[in-house]
């Protein structure tokens, strides 16, 4: 019974040990992540902090790393709870394990004392052979056999206890000194992060100081997006005028078709009426006996089928079979290849590859305001803080829908993809023309610099009726 319930404790101590591993294998992921996280926002942070005067960029990096720097906190707190429980539950065990050597010590010093102080009634021999018959002798010898048996037993689960209690301390300590190193470096990043509060307190006040300038860097920010949004509408009309006008050339086409066909069949129903009636008339002529007889109908023809018959034309509007009957109707999707790229444009949200390798946000979807100020603006899409001069890569398939001047030696480019239309702006330099058909991963172009001389580069998602969506609820967690 003893040995069952120490093999029971021992696999359920492997099992919560096994869950908790895993869950610190979790913790000590995402601390490589947000380290590697918090070194790329120092190196993006150095780089804007060359040019002199603050800016909203270098605001939106303290921002990103304050909250990296509170997470990897809170990750190691957990980390330290999973390491205090860890030596709690060890802690626990052992004392456990302690008082079942004790025992199992116990009961095997009372069996060696029981069989010493009772060797001449158990010799090996005089016990068997004074049985009163054969079978009572093979229950002795069996009764002894087991008797060997538990004692040998006895000492492995001694053996076994202390060799485990041994791994157990092993672990407690090495626990100990994990749980000093976290604290160590959980208190390292507690200053780092007053550091990092500090250096956002003095933007906020370079900024504040600044507010005038800053001021009219929103108002610039927003009269370039007004003219960025005002293109991208006046293009997704265009475009979709022309997808209208396509769609009816196809449909009238399709239609011209089946009219051709019908005429056709008329004609060949219309020849092959007259063949019948010159043929039936040849064989009156020659049959004289039979001239006075009415001539007989000709048979009809499966040729001869009224022309209502005729196929209807109530598949015209599933032009390349295309059907549209679960959908609401947009031009975009009269093709197969639009609709495929509306469809799986829809089917990725929430896992759109990012514009750009690295970089983060510095204007945020919608409202936003600057800290301690009464500075406010509103952006339609997003804009992205990075080096200049960075790779900006397409997210989705598509077609260059156009490529446009925004002054100052900046550009930008509209990708469409199906009824779905992405437009990457501040490009320093464009890569594609319009027209071209792009892949997810296609370089559109390099990021320019924004006013202030850091790189930027702006990202919109907008549908066919030229409403503007939230492009952080598109694109992957990163």
């Amino acid at each position: 019974m003893t040995k069952k319930l120490f093999i029971s404790l021992g696999m359920l101590m492997c099992v919560l040990a096994a869950g908790a591993q895993q869950t610190k294998e979790e913790l000590q992921k995402r601390q490589q992540e947000l380290q590697k996280e918090i070194a790329d926002l120092n190196s993006t942070f150095d780089e804007i902090k060359k040019n002199k005067k603050q800016s909203l960029s270098q605001l939106a990096v303290v921002q990103r790393k304050i909250r990296a720097r509170e997470e990897l906190v809170s990750t190691l707190s957990k980390d330290l709870r999973l390491i205090d429980d860890n030596i709690y539950l060890t802690t626990l065990e052992m004392n456990r394990m302690k008082r079942e050597l004790d025992t199992l010590k116990q009961n095997y010093a009372q069996s060696l004392v029981f069989a010493y102080k009772n060797r001449s009634n158990y010799d090996y021999l005089n016990f068997i052979f004074s049985a009163t018959s054969f079978n009572d002798a093979l229950k002795r010898m069996n009764y002894l056999k087991s008797y060997r048996q538990y004692r040998e037993t006895q000492v492995e689960n001694i053996v076994k206890t202390q060799q485990v209690l041994q791994q157990k301390s092993t672990y407690l300590s090495s626990s100990k000194v994990e749980k000093n190193s976290a604290l160590k470096e959980q208190g390292k990043q507690l200053t780092v992060l007053e550091d990092d509060k500090k250096e956002k307190d003095k933007v906020v006040q370079d900024l504040k100081d600044r507010e005038s300038d800053v001021a009219s860097e929103i108002k610039n920010k927003q009269r370039m997006q007004k003219k960025i949004s005002d293109n991208i509408v006046t293009i997704i009309r265009r475009e979709a005028a022309e997808a209208r006008r396509k769609a009816a050339e196809r449909e009238k086409a399709e239609r011209d078709r089946l009219a051709k066909e019908e005429a056709a069949r008329k004609q060949r129903l219309a020849d092959q009426q007259r063949q019948e009636a010159a043929a039936a008339k040849a064989a009156a002529a020659q049959n004289n006996t039979a001239a006075a007889k009415p001539a007989a109908p000709p048979p009809q023809s499966a040729a001869s089928t009224p022309a209502s018959s005729a196929p209807s034309n109530a598949n015209v509007a599933d032009v390349n079979g295309v059907k549209h009957s679960d959908r609401t109707y947009s031009p975009f999707e009269s093709t197969t290849e639009g609709l495929t790229q509306s469809l799986n444009f829809e089917s990725n949200r929430g896992r759109l590859p990012w514009p750009v390798d690295a970089g983060y946000v510095s204007i945020p979807y919608g409202q936003y305001e600057v800290p301690n100020s009464k500075l406010k603006g509103n952006s339609e899409g997003i804009e992205i803080s990075l080096p200049v001069g960075a790779t900006v890569k397409s997210v989705a398939d598509g077609e260059v829908s156009s490529v446009f001047d925004l002054g100052g030696g900046e550009q930008a480019v509209l990708v469409m993809h199906g009824k779905y239309f992405t437009t990457y702006s501040h490009l320093g330099s464009v890569n594609v023309n319009s027209g071209q058909k792009v892949k997810a991963g296609t370089v559109i172009g390099k990021a320019g610099a924004s006013d202030d001389g850091d790189g930027m580069v702006g990202f919109m998602i907008t549908n066919e009726k030229g409403s503007f969506l939230n492009p952080v609820s598109w694109l992957k967690h990163r």
